[in-house]
């Protein structure tokens, strides 16, 4: 069993690295200058692209499983198992780079599994040896391996739990529901995500009878300023307003322009969503529904993905929805909601004042977080909506996508310590790694490796598939592997760092407070103001 692991390792990770490395020289370019002048160019280039520093590390994860293989096995076993990277290599090339492969190709991959299969059948004594590991450290690392299959089971109780109480034959929220106080939604906006028109005139759409819509914006020249205008344009019978400028409070842009579109609000129910949020026509009644319930103090929502045909996109959604989302849950059975996501964030203004208002956030990195925390900590509920919004992810590079994950990492080290470092508990695939390698038989090493590939999928199926009815996780449920690797990476990169970047500007996080790095500018406010005809006014 440790030949077929480390095996493993030598074909996926060198296959990974090598894909990645020609994603990255597919970006360099094609070479045609072969002097030494223009080949370090290229070098230099290509050492620029993510994916090239992605593939260098999987390549010298793969070759240390190699030099690892040849340590206890002759070489004229490993050097012909190993040429299962070749038909690693050709579903790579098939379904992840899109080339095309012929029919004779794929017979040659064939007849190299079908070599491999017999010379691994030649060789009697591929066993799993036991290293030098002492028999307590051993059962240890064993019985630490369990904790992330409690957590998958955890997971899955907590999501039937939520989603069967939300389906079960009773009252329902309905367009005739009778409860439909008036709503201000608030929309801080900075630059243009991924089909921003479609997203916010999902809000205009809402079947509800009374409410407005405020957007903040930082500076006139902002590109999100001509979709918005575009909006109010189309949609005359709602109340819609674009507020320009915001005055500098502290160092959140987002928070800043929540505490001016709180005061030119005029309801006293508030709905709060990023900008990459699509809602369906219900949303609003499914918003105001629990606050029938003088003891909730805030709301928030549940989401599921749309995602380009990108890989990267696809991965950064298929973990939203199966892991942060499934941790949520978690919390919520546990001990009840204590935050909010940023998806939405809804409550009054009486309880908004209670916490301080906006103005109390100015300096935090996870405002959502807080925001929920505080009205928690005042004895409120924080209560989920029966359906989940939609998140929308747009196509980005491997780069960006892991400044992103180490953004939010980072954050949540310095606002929930303990908790973050927690999540290590939590990690299914490189505990079921390491518990392979040191259990004393192939059949314990193979059954940490089934039970985590059984639970992750059936936890990821249970809450995205069947609960939030995510049709990217539906579709690219395989890709859960890839994303669990890429977040224990990036859990271990959080340690390292306090900067985050973040909608172009630098920070450094303390005690969960941002510290900026680039200066901010402060601008005057105005506004935009239809329903008629568009004008400006304070």
């Amino acid at each position: 069993m440790r030949t077929a692991l480390f095996l493993a390792i030598v074909v996926f990770a060198g296959t990974g690295g090598e894909i990645c490395t020609t994603l990255a020289m597919k970006r360099v370019g094609e070479v045609k200058d072969f002097s030494p002048y223009a080949l370090l160019a290229v070098l230099g280039r290509a050492f620029r692209v993510s994916w090239m520093w992605f593939g260098i590390v999987l390549s010298a994860l793969a070759f240390y499983a190699f030099l690892a293989l040849l340590s206890w096995n002759p070489v004229s076993f490993v050097i012909p198992v190993t040429a299962l990277s070749y038909a690693a290599g050709a579903l790579g090339a098939k379904f992840l780079l899109r080339e095309h492969l012929s029919g004779v190709r794929w017979a040659g991959v064939l007849l190299v599994c079908g070599g491999v299969a017999l010379v691994w059948a030649g060789e009697g004594n591929n066993t799993l040896e036991v290293g030098v590991l002492p028999t307590g450290m051993r059962w240890a690392v064993l019985a630490l391996a369990v904790t992330p299959f409690v957590y998958y089971l955890l997971c899955i109780h907590s999501a039937l739990s939520f989603f069967l109480a939300q389906r079960k034959p009773g009252p329902r929220v309905t367009p005739a529901s009778d409860f439909t106080p008036p709503v201000s939604i608030l929309k801080p906006v900075r630059g243009l995500d991924r089909d921003a028109y479609e997203n916010f005139a999902s809000f205009c759409r809402q079947d509800y009878t009374e409410y407005e819509i405020l957007f903040a914006v930082s500076e006139e020249d902002d590109p999100a300023v001509p979709v918005i205008e575009k909006l109010i344009q189309d949609f005359p019978e709602r109340s819609i307003r674009l507020l320009i400028g915001t005055e500098v409070q502290g160092t959140s842009s987002k928070v800043c322009k929540l505490c001016r579109l709180v005061r030119e609000a005029r309801y006293d129910l508030l709905a709060i969503s990023d900008s990459d949020v699509r809602v369906e026509s219900d949303y609003l009644r499914g918003v105001a529904a629990p606050f029938r319930d003088p003891r909730v103090g805030a709301v928030t929502a549940l989401f599921r993905g749309m995602a380009v045909r990108q890989l990267v996109s696809e991965i950064d959604c298929v973990g939203s929805s199966a892991e942060f989302c499934a941790g949520a849950l978690v919390a919520r059975k546990l001990e009840g909601l204590k935050f909010a996501l940023g998806s939405t964030m809804a409550t009054t203004r009486e309880r908004l004042a209670e916490i301080g208002g906006f103005e109390a956030l100015v300096n935090h990195h996870s405002d959502d977080f807080e925001f929920g925390k505080r009205i928690a900590a005042r004895g409120y509920r924080v209560e989920l909506t029966r359906d989940p919004v939609w998140m929308i992810f747009p196509a980005q590079s491997l780069r960006n996508y892991l400044r992103h994950e180490l953004r939010w990492a980072i954050g949540l080290r310095h606002i929930r310590p303990w908790g973050h470092l927690g999540l290590i508990f939590t990690h299914g695939l490189p505990w079921s790694l390491v518990a392979a390698a040191v259990a004393p038989s192939s059949a314990v090493a193979a059954g940490y490796i089934g039970t985590y590939f059984v639970l992750r999928f059936l936890m990821a199926w249970t809450v995205g598939v069947w609960g939030l009815k995510d049709p990217v996780l539906q579709r690219k449920l395989w890709l859960l592997p890839v994303r669990d690797a890429s977040a224990f990476l990036v859990w271990l990169a959080s340690f390292a760092s306090n900067r985050i970047q973040w909608r172009g500007l630098e920070f450094t996080i303390q005690e969960g407070r941002l510290i900026p790095v680039t200066p901010t500018r402060n601008l005057q406010p105005s506004a935009i103001e239809a329903p008629a005809t568009t004008r400006r006014g304070g």
